[in-house]
């Protein structure tokens, strides 16, 4: 049997449906090995209960995180993988990102607020996780009619650009990386194919990472060829994965994207 390791999936602890029980539920039914739980901002998912049942699944798995950062006013996501997750730098770390979400959360409200679209904070934490975002938004958007999908939320209205969006990541890819390594992890830039190109990325890929996702959802061969070469040039570990988050995204299945045995042992050592 071929040896498969979905490296990007979310759960309800930041912006996918699943629970992490029921993740790695579907990860074993999926015929998977290896596993990277990797949340926006929190491994709050990680317990020791989800360890434990790992090891009963027989699936391997690998600490992660997805963080974010900004350059240039533009969202860049990196992946942290093998962290520790006892980490106190790490704990402090997130737990800022996590008021500077709930910040930028309430710059959102206030101005869907003036278009009419009236959402209260209580209404948002309701949700009952920490790691809140644009995705709940528009979750609550949807269930007082304000638009008919969440897809509408976000183009009409939250989508980087869009009239009620509003940044509150003021971190750097190179200080999100700084902080990964402080984990003892491995820094990786996560789905580089959505990347402006030119003097942009020029300048992200000059930064100290450690590896880059070059598999990707269920992008072609082609899509993901250029950045396998970039990863050879520059010695870089190659990652890759579904970026699964249920039904939220229901054309993206867990296990569409993975990696090897090979490149899921390189990010353990």
């Amino acid at each position: 049997m071929t040896f498969r390791a979905d490296l990007h999936s979310h759960t309800i602890c930041s912006d996918g449906t699943d629970s992490p029980t029921e993740l790695l539920h579907k990860a074993h039914a999926a015929g998977l090995q290896g596993l990277s739980i990797t949340d926006h901002d929190t491994i709050e998912a990680y317990t020791p209960e989800i360890f434990a049942l790992a090891g009963k699944l027989g699936l391997q798995l690998l600490p992660g995180v997805e963080l974010s950062s900004e350059q240039d006013g533009i969202s860049v996501h990196v992946l942290g993988y093998n962290i520790d997750i006892h980490s106190v730098s790490l704990k402090s770390f997130l737990a800022n990102l996590i008021e500077r979400r709930a910040e930028r959360n309430r710059a959102i409200l206030a101005k869907l607020a003036k278009k009419g679209f009236v959402i209260h904070e209580e209404e948002l934490t309701a949700f009952g996780i920490r790691t809140l975002g644009r995705p709940h938004i528009a979750e609550l958007m949807v269930r007082k009619k304000y638009v008919g999908s969440r897809e509408e939320a976000f183009q009409r209205y939250l989508q980087d650009g869009a009239s009620c969006y509003a940044s509150g990541i003021k971190y750097t890819p190179e200080q999100v990386i700084e902080q990964i390594h402080l984990a003892k992890g491995k820094a990786v830039l996560a789905h580089p194919h959505f990347l402006r190109t030119g003097s942009f990325l020029r300048r992200l890929l000059e930064l100290p990472l450690d590896g880059i996702e070059c598999y990707y959802a269920v992008f072609h061969a082609a899509q993901e060829a250029p950045w396998l070469k970039l990863a050879q040039e520059k010695g870089w570990l190659v990652t890759g994965g579904s970026d699964y988050h249920g039904t939220v995204k229901p054309h993206i299945t867990l296990g569409c994207s993975w990696v090897g045995l090979e490149h899921f042992e390189a990010l353990k050592k």
